[in-house]
């Protein structure tokens, strides 16, 4: 707890005790003068306003700022026309048990908020720059320039994106993809910030300032997430800005219009009885546990989502999520490693070596996968100066002029361009042909690595009543159509630019129901058009490129598919708990609202119907954080 929670803890249990005081003192016979009255009254007012004291002003302040029809307002009305009519216990009653719902609430807000917070510990709070004597100097991360050498100690947060230049360690990667084993990392590999550095001392060379790295945009992500609503929480918003003011006119109509109207036809009119009913109406009608427990569920689901190492940016994709019923994935770097290999090189007319130094000169200005691999295999320093008039041909290759000689490097649509015979090559992967001053001069083949979990991945979106998996890539169609019969995928488009991408999602999303929604998952830069158009877009968090994170509703932390199957998981289970939530405290407040207009529920009852169903409705709503077992 906090120090205001501990605070409200303290007057519930001053104002409790107090009662139980009161009620063995003054019984509950009606005092015999009207010294003792008033005496009666003046000793309940203690407890009254040490424990609902608070509630009175945020009642005053909201009929001061002319916003007056809130909780606060319906408790204030309440309970102090409960004590004007001396029913003095029930009046401190229902303001104690109030008290004691909100601070259940807060305390369970506190609890879902926790998962997400802990993600807030990612935040770097320095970087060790080495300076060029060698020295150590402490400084700001959003200092650190893109280049520098900073060195990361055993125990410390990773504050930048880089490359480890030096040195091998494990790192702790718990709170950035919810996996709690350690991961390895040696010179030469990538390292994100955000992770922990658990052993050895590791120098990086920063690759991205602070304001563009991973642990800065996830804490963005993190940040923004609740002001993206769902559509239930919108309903709830609206349902409470006309549910208010109704409970109010109505009680206001019970304890006026009814009495008067027993008056006009000759009967009793019963102030008292009919004041009475109208204020237990009020307490019956208050809304806290619809406007508390809504939000708290999609909060607590966000939270549990988070914990399991999925960033949900928002409500309103989580609810989207659980309607679910395509999802589209990206081949490379999604279903598979995203590691090229070159496996084979055939060449025409030319030396094995010189097709490849060729083609990887021509190809070093790309950041693609294939583009890196082809890099890798030549496994020297590019010199930039041989290299001039680069052109990328968008889903189809590049051309450019090394040592004075044309070199066209790319895909079957890159030579039928240019108008350039070659001889097709029926192996399974990715094939670049290549072509020098418009002669062709061999082809190359790299193969790429399904991960491991991409086959069980399918298998669990399956259980979890997903009707159709596509899978769309611009590789050839044979090495396309060999990664989807491998893992069980339901369809497959391959040889696509990134607008044929969208123009297949545009065309299941045509067939999906209005009810049936269609996610995408991807990874590159030309994924962010398509996550943007499907209903949902989930992105590859590690690997992925900035585009496509940006671009996305949901970002695996991980890169790991099957986690596609637990979030969806998620969202269903946190959509549940909502639609309990609101049908049972919608159902319980009509029918004691109804109990309570005709005499039959008194204030006891009332308190119920609204603390009791607040304190249901939020343990229910906390459930979402669970998510360990799905």
């Amino acid at each position: 707890m906090n120090k205001k929670q501990k605070k409200v803890l303290i007057r519930i249990i001053i104002s409790f005790v107090l009662l139980i005081v009161l009620r063995f003192i003054f019984g509950e016979e009606e005092p015999a003068t009207d010294t003792m009255k008033v005496a009666k009254f003046l000793a309940y007012l203690v407890p009254y306003l040490i424990v609902g004291y608070d509630v009175l002003l945020k009642a005053f302040h909201g009929v001061k700022n002319r916003r007056p029809f809130d909780e606060n307002f319906l408790m204030a009305i309440a309970t102090v026309g409960a004590m004007m009519l001396s029913d003095y216990q029930e009046g401190c009653a229902v303001i104690l048990f109030y008290q004691i719902g909100e601070l259940f609430q807060s305390y369970a807000v506190g609890k879902s908020r926790k998962n997400i917070s802990d993600l807030m510990d990612i935040r770097p709070d320095y970087a060790f720059i080495e300076k060029e004597n060698g020295d150590l100097e402490k400084v700001d991360p959003d200092e650190v320039e893109i280049g520098s050498v900073i060195v990361v100690k055993p125990g410390e947060k990773v504050p930048l994106d880089g490359i480890v230049t030096e040195g091998s360690s494990s790192l702790n990667t718990a709170a950035l993809t919810g996996e709690s084993v350690p991961r390895d990392i040696k010179a030469g590999e990538e390292i994100t910030s955000g992770c922990i550095n658990l052993t050895g001392i590791l120098k990086i060379k920063t690759t991205k300032e602070f304001g563009e790295s991973t642990v800065s945009k996830i804490l963005d992500l993190v940040e923004n997430a609740s002001s993206k609503k769902s559509r239930s929480e919108a309903f709830i918003s609206r349902f409470a800005k006309v549910y208010t003011p109704a409970v109010c006119y109505a009680a206001l109509a019970l304890a006026v219009v009814v009495p008067v109207a027993n008056f006009v036809m000759g009967h009793d009119p019963n102030w008292g009885i009919w004041v009475y009913r109208a204020l237990t109406f009020l307490v019956i009608s208050c809304p806290c546990a619809l406007v508390i427990s809504i939000p708290l569920s999609f909060f607590a689901g966000i939270g549990g989502a988070s914990n399991a190492g999925v960033l949900v940016k928002g409500s309103s994709y989580l609810e989207t999520l659980s309607m679910v019923k395509y999802v589209m994935f990206d081949k490379t770097g999604t279903m598979t490693e995203g590691v090229f290999e070159v496996t084979d090189i055939k060449a025409e007319g030319i030396d094995k070596d010189r097709l490849l130094e060729l083609t990887a000169y021509a190809e070093s200005y790309s950041t693609h996968p294939i583009s890196l691999s082809l890099q890798k295999a030549y496994g020297k320093a590019i010199d930039k100066k041989r290299i001039g008039d680069v052109k990328e041909i968008g889903g189809k290759g590049v051309t450019a002029v090394i040592d004075g000689v044309t070199v066209a490097a790319g895909n079957y649509k890159l030579m039928d361009e240019l108008g350039i015979k070659y001889t097709t090559c029926e192996d399974v992967g990715t094939i670049v042909y290549v072509a020098i001053d418009g002669k062709y001069s061999g082809h190359i083949l790299i193969s790429d690595r399904i991960k491991e979990t991409a086959g069980a991945a399918i298998s669990k979106l399956k259980h979890a009543g997903i009707k159709k998996t596509v899978m769309l890539t611009g590789d050839a169609k044979k090495a396309a159509e060999a990664v989807a019969a491998k893992l069980g995928i339901d369809q497959v488009y391959s040889e696509l630019l990134p607008a044929d991408k969208v123009s297949k999602v545009e065309e299941v999303l045509a067939q999906a129901g209005e009810k049936e929604k269609v996610a995408f998952v991807g990874d590159g830069i030309n994924d962010a058009p398509v996550l943007t158009r499907a209903d949902v877009g989930i992105a590859m968090g590690a690997l992925g490129s900035d585009a496509a994170i940006e671009a996305a509703d949901i970002v695996l932390m991980d890169d790991n598919p099957e986690k596609i199957a637990k979030a969806i998981k998620i969202s269903k289970k946190c959509m549940n708990i909502v639609y309990e939530n609101i049908y049972f405290a919608i159902g319980i407040k009509l029918i004691c609202l109804a109990l309570g207009a005709v005499g039959i529920a008194n204030m006891w009852a009332a308190i119920f119907a609204d603390v009791g169903v607040m304190v249901i409705a939020v343990l229910n709503a906390i459930r979402a954080l669970y998510t360990k077992n799905l």
